[in-house]
Formats: C-alpha cells, structure tokens, sequence
C-alpha cells in the first residue's frame, strides 16, 4: 500500500515507517506539523525543524504546515490539507502513524482518514514499554532525548543517547516514579540521530538546554549529515 508517514522526527512516528516498510508497505512521503506551541495536544515540538535533514537521510520527501496557533481544530485543518495535497501528489492509499497509547491521538488520526477515504496503520500500538524500548536498541536506533517533563527525569537526561544501560536505569526510574517508560505520556520526547532507514547520520555540533526545575528542553542549534560507516 502507498502511505504517508505522519513525522515528528522522533523514535514513534520513525519506527513505525521501519515497521511499515518491513510489512512491504510503500512510504512515498512525509507528512509533518509545525506546531505553535509545546503545549499541542497532538503534535511533537522540540526540533522538529530539523526533520528535514531526517527526510533528506531516508531519501523520502516531505510536505510541511505550520500552525499559528494551538488550537487543536486548526491543527486538524493542516493536517487535513497536507493529506490533500499528499493525496493529490502522490496517490497515497493510507496514512502510518507511532501512536501507541493516545486513543484520544488515534481516535482523532482515525477519523481524519476515514474523512479521506485512507487506511490507517498503527504498527506500535499497544507494544508493550518494555520489549518496545528494547526492540529499538536491536534494530539500531539512536535517539536523544530532547525534552523532559516528569518526576524522575531531571536535567541530565537532556541530550542523551538512549544506550543499553541507560534503559536499565530508565527501568528502574519508571518503577520508582510510575512514569510511562516509552513516554507515551508525554514524560520525555526524542529525536533519532540514526537508524536503517537513514543513509547518513545527523551529526549535532551546537545545542542550547533549558530547565526550569521541572521541565527541560534540549535544543539543536547546528547538526549536519555525516556518512555512515
């Protein structure tokens, strides 16, 4: 089936094109919302502006919107003309999404589908944290974190390479903390440096963080593709 990828640039919306592709699916383009704000309900922010570079490295085009505000109506408004205009341009069948938990995320993806006559594919939904998380590191997937926003998560996590080790220490934050350990629940957000599907690696020279105590954000500043060995 030829599909659209809805791209965040991070570990969700780029494994479920890996996923995609395994189960012979054809991913012809990138869909991907810039939203207002990180206080979007639907949409991931930190260093989205980026995933062109992302784009460029899987060699698959992009189509883009940028939302002036947070409103989630106006959202769906975008997201319903980029799927025309991915329709129009490229003939797409169906629309992948890394949902795993958000029904409120699935239920509204579902319906803006169904609206244009598309299927949906949902290859991540209901994996189970654990063997998820686990799974990336086999498959070869490197991502940071780019933000964190839960109890247990503090400011040294930002930037961080998800490693074998480093899970296991998330494993037991998670126990302690209760948090979602694939941070569904928006306790962290990612952003992939590398995996298969990427012919070039990104390469992050220059970043800024903030933290205010609670929250924190890691923002890429200069990154560039860099071949794989």
């Amino acid at each position: 089936m030829k599909l659209a990828a809805l791209f965040s640039g991070g570990k969700d919306s780029t494994y479920a094109i890996y996923l995609a592709k395994k189960l012979s699916h054809s991913v012809d383009v990138l869909l991907t919302l810039y939203p207002h704000s990180s206080e979007s309900h639907l949409l991931h922010h930190p260093n989205i502006k980026f995933t062109s570079l992302q784009a460029e490295s899987m060699k698959i085009p992009q189509l883009i919107e940028e939302i002036s505000s947070i409103d989630t109506k106006a959202e769906f408004e975008k997201l319903d003309k980029l799927i025309t205009r991915a329709k129009e341009n490229y003939s797409i069948e169906g629309i992948v999404h890394g949902g795993i938990l958000s029904k409120y995320q699935k239920d509204n993806f579902s319906s803006i589908c169904e609206k244009n006559n598309l299927e949906i594919i949902s290859p991540l939904w209901n994996t189970k944290p654990e063997s998820y998380m686990k799974k990336l590191l086999e498959e070869n997937f490197e991502y940071i974190i780019s933000s964190v926003s839960s109890d247990g998560l503090n400011d040294s996590w930002l930037g961080q390479i998800i490693d074998k080790n480093r899970l296991e220490t998330l494993e037991k934050l998670q126990k302690k903390f209760g948090f979602n350990l694939n941070f569904e629940g928006g306790e962290a957000e990612t952003f992939v440096i590398n995996c298969p599907l990427f012919e070039k690696s990104l390469f992050i020279q220059d970043y800024s963080t903030e933290w205010d105590g609670y929250r924190g954000r890691f923002e890429i500043l200069d990154v560039k593709l860099k071949d794989n060995a």
